[in-house]
């Protein structure tokens, strides 16, 4: 076997993003909070970016900002010269104590009533803040702690009350040998299962069901005038409810449809999720980032609302203390390090409402007909045609419309929410797959409940509006609304009956 070795030549190109580019991409693809706590940290961070202070009752043209280090005309500026001793500045700072008094203000100071009045309104402030929700831990174990239990007995109870989540509805989903500790005696077992049933006659009802069966039999008092036909039917024909073979139910038990669809209405009164009424609901919060102005065509103008971000600018100190030649080289290094990061971070704001200003006017322009007449008048739109129109890259497109919100006439939508895809109609023309679900719902509100539409008759009910979908596309849609399929959908009760 011969080796050779030798050197070899070869011309690789690669691209790679500065990062000033970097920055910007990130900046545009920040939401409006995201950024703002962005642009504090940076102000935070870097000495060399200055908030300016607009006064709100000039022009925006005659806005000016107010550089802090200077002095006003009635103050002297300290200066420490080394070939002075400054003793007048440092008389000044040592007379400052009884120049200025301990409080300031030109009012009078508040009365010992008003200190009252307004420490009691805060107090009352304090009351009215919403406070933690109760668990569902909480409160079982609130309820347990009024009965007079055994120790071991409660602990059990306690330990059972803790495997249960009001995320998962309240179940009880472990078996109790799992949850007590390896070789457990039999009498302890036995201790556990009163310890369970303790725990499931508590509130809400049907807590610590170990299956959904046991969850709504627990809930079925033993007053309630169906009680017996309820228990039937959650007991053996759950399944069968599910996917409504009621005339199967009614061969099995004896019951007419009727009665059977009345007891199904009792049961639905019944929870399946007791302990989901514990979980926390956390509504996200909603800021838009850009408001629709109807012009007197009936257009619509984009307008980018960013007012709360501050107006940054470069420090006019450390710009001067570059170009003093007193500096040291460590120091202008840091200091041209900071201001560059500052001027990327400007500009990259800039860009961001720039960007996102255009992206959304060219959205707004082809969408103007959902905006007039509603959702059912939404056409379809790939992101590739709005980056082509605004001459920007697919993905500058993508980072400018997430987590982005536009207040509209119809309402506050996700920039995303434009993006629809679509099919060809029977004459050829563009149909959003938005459209197609809302004639869906609405033929399928209209049908004959005894005699449900299956899929393929949904397409041929679409094939009649216009609108050519293949039978996979319906399935796909009708399970994604949450319809269920025309067996599950038929009324039984509707049928004429057999003479």
């Amino acid at each position: 076997m011969r080796m050779s070795f030798g050197l070899e030549t070869r011309q690789k190109q690669e691209q790679r993003l500065s990062p000033r580019m970097i920055q910007s991409m990130e900046v545009l693809q920040m939401a409006g909070i995201e950024l703002q706590e962005r642009v504090e940290q940076e102000i935070s961070e870097n000495p060399t970016l200055e908030v300016d202070v607009v006064d709100p009752t000039l022009p925006e043209e005659e806005q000016e900002s107010i550089d802090s280090d200077q002095p006003t005309d009635n103050e002297t500026e300290m200066v420490v010269d080394d070939g002075t001793d400054a003793s007048d500045d440092f008389e000044r700072l040592l007379n400052m104590d009884q120049e200025f008094p301990d409080y300031f203000g030109d009012g009078p100071r508040p009365s010992t009533n008003r200190i009252e009045q307004i420490a009691n309104r805060r107090h009352d402030t304090i009351s009215n803040i919403a406070s933690r929700p109760t668990s569902l831990n909480d409160d079982l174990l609130r309820q347990l702690g009024e009965l007079e239990l055994e120790p071991q007995l409660r602990a059990i109870a306690e330990l059972i009350i803790s495997s249960l989540t009001a995320e998962d509805g309240g179940y009880f989903r472990t078996s109790l040998p799992d949850l007590l500790p390896h070789n457990t005696p039999a009498e302890t077992l036995e201790l556990a299962e009163q310890a369970l049933s303790l725990v499931q006659r508590l509130n809400p009802r049907g807590i610590a069901a170990r299956d959904l069966s046991e969850c709504l039999l627990a809930q079925i008092d033993e007053t309630h005038p169906d009680r017996d036909d309820l228990a039937t039917l959650i007991s053996g024909h759950l399944d069968d409810l599910r996917d409504n073979r009621l005339p199967q139910i009614s061969r099995a038990t004896g019951m007419t449809l009727q009665r059977i669809q009345q007891v199904t209405d009792e049961l639905k009164k019944l929870n399946p999720k007791p302990g989901g009424t514990f979980a926390e609901q956390h509504a996200p919060t909603v800021v838009p980032d850009i408001n629709l102005e109807q012009q007197d065509d009936g257009s619509y103008q984009v307008v980018v609302l960013d007012t709360w971000l501050p107006r940054l600018s470069i420090s006019t100190y450390y710009r001067q203390r570059l170009q003093n030649p007193k500096a040291t080289a460590e120091e202008k290094e840091f200091i041209k390090r900071k201001v560059m990061g500052a001027q990327w971070l400007i500009e990259a704001i800039e860009q961001r409402r720039s960007t996102l200003r255009r992206v959304a006017q060219a959205i707004v322009d082809y969408q103007q007909a959902f905006l007039d007449h509603g959702p059912d008048h939404i056409q379809p739109l790939k992101m590739q045609q709005i980056a082509d129109q605004v001459g920007v890259h697919v993905t500058t497109v993508s980072r400018a419309v997430d987590d982005k919100w536009v207040q509209t006439p119809r309402g506050i939508f996700a920039l995303k929410r434009f993006f629809v895809g679509g099919t060809v109609s029977a004459d050829g023309e563009d149909v959003a797959y938005d459209r197609i679900r809302i004639k869906l719902q609405e033929i399928i509100d209209r049908e004959n409940k005894s005699k449900p539409h299956s899929d393929d008759e949904l397409v041929r009910q679409l094939a009649k509006h216009g609108m050519k979908v293949a039978r996979r596309t319906i399935t796909k849609y009708r399970k994604k609304m949450g319809i269920p399929s025309s067996r599950q959908r038929k009324d039984w009760t509707a049928e004429k009956p057999n003479p």
